[in-house]
Parts: structure tokens; C-alpha cells; sequence
């Protein structure tokens, strides 16, 4: 059964009132007052100068901000054509309900295109707008996602799991599948609505997730677009990952049960087209506490074995105990062994018989091991030599893909062509 509407009666009737545009940018928030309304200004600018023509709608999703966020976006100076709206969302408290809310005011509006970006952006300026729409707008594309210049230790989550654990699945090099900025056509943003997941973690953070494996999977023309650096509130790996990790990762392995009959047939990947010029710059450091890191993955090691036990087989948890009893000057965490247990854990998660969250969750010191040794490998390179290491990451993932299907085959045979809602 699909959730109630995101836009409570008052929202609805101002969406309304536009009566029609052409595209609808929304940014999503949560006691962003301090940085929204630069964002809103360089989306109104955007829009301004590369679609003078066009009419928009540049609406803030709110989750309930106790400060001056809606205010401060409000403040945004528009021309005549770009209508204003703030509104405060119903539903699970999360950024995927905050988007949904915005797909609902591009299917009302039959807007043609939508851009969606986050709130946090200090990077952005209004050519974003231009290069997430434009290619929708005049080329036919459905779905933008963004392509930046990121410190090699932001996005961790992106470069261990999401962007080569969907390279290997389903085929297609998405190097920024979480990105939190995106473009999509009208079509597939009415597309999401119908999906019976706004109740589950696709309403949360997992759904940027959702998001680009449903247009990989669904036959949309996926493209990238070259955004150049990206500069936002970023955080230290080591750091309390809090629901983040689990409700990406969480979905990105129910979303492995969906499409199953499209991945267990799958062999090789494919580039995905690439929109705009690279843009070289360098971005800003993010800080590291690798003893944090490896002290997380060791008292993890001892707190999850007992759960591990039921479903990690014997090869692999022998090999993670070994490297618990490593110290910090010679601390290691193989590419394949990660990928293996990735894969035995997605296997976990799919075969009824064990808690999702709970598999998740357990996941996470492993996380944390995995991205001490990327630490620990890259320190001393350039952003582009440890970039070189994700994608020999990556192409680990595909060699080990035979793994992972024997595996899926012999805990969830049964189940795997099922495509239950996510839970």
C-alpha cells in the first residue's frame, strides 16, 4: 500500500496555485539555516541564466527545522517566472520523504524536469542547475548524477560499497550513485511515487540508493554530470556513522532482492555517459582519526563474532580475527576479503532468516576496518592515485561477482526472484 501523500492540504493547494512550470528544483532540509540560502540563490541564478525561458518552481522541503532555514531560503530573490514555496513535509522524518514531497509538486505541476540538491552546499554555483537539467530538458536524458571532485577520504560509504557494489550488480559506472544532488525527468520522479517504499528506509538516506539503482534497472537514460568540486559538512569516517549507514546500505542490499533477474545475468560494465567539462579542483581536506578507525574495527571483531558465526562462513571470519590481532603500524584489510564479506553479508540479508538491521548494523566495524586500510594505503598519494585504488576496488567486486552468485543461489534460490516492497 503506497503511504499518504508528503504535502499536507495547504502545501497541495499552494503547489497548486503555480498551476504549471517547467522545472521544479527542491532542496531538502533540517536546520540548514546557515547554508540554504546560498544554495537557494545560486538555484534561482541558475535557473535565471540558463533557462530564462523556462518557468520554475524552487521549493524547500523542510523536516522541521527549529531554526531559520525556511526563513533564510525565503529571503531568495527570484524573477517573475520562478515561483517561491517553503513547506514542511509529512511523513517519515528523513530526506527521502523531504523528496518525495518535491516529486509530487513536479507530477502536479507536470514539470518536465526536476533537479534535487542538498542544503549543506558551499560548492555550488548556478552552473549545477544548468548541467543536472539541462540535459533532460533539450537532450531526453532521465536521470543526472552528479560527478565530483572529492577528497579521497569524503564519501567513504561511496567508495567501499555504493559505487562498486552497483558497478558489479547492475552493470553501469556510477561514480556518485549517493551523491545527494540529481537530475531526473518528470516521468521517473512520478515513477518513485508509485513504488511502495516511503515507509521503509528509501524514505530516509537510503533514497539516493533507490533512486539510481530503480533508473539503472527501469530502462532510464542515466547520465553524469560534471559538477566539479564538491565542499559541504563533511565528517570524519571514524565518527558516529548514527542510521546513515544502515538505512543506505540496508536498502542497497533489499534493492539486490528486486532486481536479482537482473543482476544474476549480468557479465562486464559499462561507462555511463558524462555531461560538461572535467573540472579540475582541489578539494578540501577531510580529517582522519585512523587509531579510532582500527580501535572500532578490533572491539567490533569481539562484540559481533557470535552473530557473525551464523552466517559468515569460516574462511572469512578466520581471516577478519587474524587481522584484529594486528597492530596499527602494519594494519591491513585485503580488497578481497571486503568484498567477500560484503557479499556474504548482502546474502544474509536476503535469505529470511535473519534480521536485516541486525546484519547491517554488524557490518559496520568491518566498515570501519576496511576504510583504516584505505587510510593507511593512500596517505601519502594524490586524489587521483587513490582513485586508482577504488576502482581496482571496484573491478575486485566484478572478479568476485562468480562468489556471490553461487552463494545467492544456495541461501536464497528460493526467494530470489521475489520483488517484495522494501522493509
Amino acid at each position: 500500500m503506497i503511504a499518504q501523500s508528503a504535502l499536507d492540504q495547504k502545501a497541495q493547494a499552494a503547489i497548486r496555485e503555480v498551476g504549471s512550470a517547467d522545472i521544479v528544483v527542491g532542496i531538502p532540509s533540517y536546520n540548514n539555516g546557515a547554508t540554504i540560502g546560498h544554495v537557494a540563490r545560486c538555484a534561482a541564478e541558475g535557473l535565471a541564466l540558463h533557462f530564462p525561458d523556462s518557468t520554475a518552481l524552487l521549493m524547500n522541503s523542510d523536516g522541521g527545522s527549529s531554526d531559520a532555514t525556511r526563513a533564510a531560503f525565503m529571503e531568495t530573490s527570484t524573477s517573475e517566472r520562478i515561483h517561491m514555496l517553503t513547506i514542511r513535509y509529512q511523513g517519515t522524518p528523513g530526506k527521502g520523504s523531504a523528496f518525495r514531497a518535491i516529486f509530487e509538486a513536479v507530477k502536479t505541476l507536470d514539470a518536465r524536469a526536476c533537479v534535487v540538491v542538498d542544503s549543506d552546499l558551499r560548492s555550488i554555483t548556478p552552473k549545477w542547475i544548468q548541467l543536472l537539467a539541462e540535459p533532460i530538458v533539450n537532450d531526453g536524458a532521465d536521470y543526472i548524477t552528479p560527478l565530483y571532485a572529492r577528497h579521497k577520504y569524503d564519501g567513504t560509504i561511496t567508495n567501499s560499497l555504493a559505487y562498486p557494489l552497483t558497478r558489479a550488480l547492475y552493470g553501469k559506472r556510477v561514480r556518485q550513485p549517493i551523491g545527494g544532488d540529481f537530475g531526473l525527468c518528470g516521468k521517473l520522479a512520478a515513477s518513485y511515487l508509485d513504488k511502495d517504499v516511503w515507509q521503509s528506509a528509501a524514505a530516509q538516506f537510503g533514497i539516493d540508493i533507490f533512486m539510481t539503482t530503480t533508473a539503472v534497472n527501469e530502462g532510464f537514460d542515466v547520465r553524469q554530470a560534471n559538477l566539479g568540486v564538491k565542499i559541504h559538512d563533511t565528517k570524519d569516517p571514524a565518527s558516529s556513522l548514527g542510521p546513515m549507514f544502515r538505512q543506505v546500505v540496508g536498502v542497497m542490499f533489499a534493492l539486490m532482492r528486486r532486481y536479482a533477474d537482473e543482476w544474476a545475468g549480468g557479465d562486464g560494465t559499462a561507462a555511463t555517459p558524462i555531461v560538461g567539462p572535467a573540472i579540475r579542483i582541489e578539494p578540501e581536506p577531510v580529517a582522519v582519526n585512523l587509531s579510532a578507525l582500527i580501535g572500532k574495527f578490533k572491539d567490533g571483531v569481539e562484540d559481533r563474532k557470535p552473530l557473525w558465526k551464523k552466517f559468515v562462513s569460516s574462511e572469512t571470519l578466520s581471516e577478519v580475527e587474524a587481522l584484529s590481532r594486528l597492530d596499527a603500524a602494519s594494519f591491513e584489510f585485503p580488497a578481497n576479503l571486503w568484498v567477500r564479506a560484503v557479499y556474504e553479508f548482502a546474502v544474509a540479508c536476503n535469505s529470511g532468516k535473519f534480521e536485516p538491521d541486525e546484519v547491517v548494523d554488524s557490518l559496520t566495524p568491518l566498515y570501519f576496518g576496511r576504510t583504516a586500510a584505505f587510510v593507511r594505503e593512500t596517505k601519502d598519494m594524490t586524489g587521483a592515485e587513490a582513485e586508482e585504488v577504488i576502482e581496482s576496488l571496484a573491478a575486485t567486486y566484478e572478479r568476485e561477482k562468480p562468489y556471490l552468485l553461487n552463494l545467492w543461489n544456495e541461501k536464497c534460490g528460493e526467494s530470489h526472484g521475489l520483488k517484495p516492497p522494501l522493509t
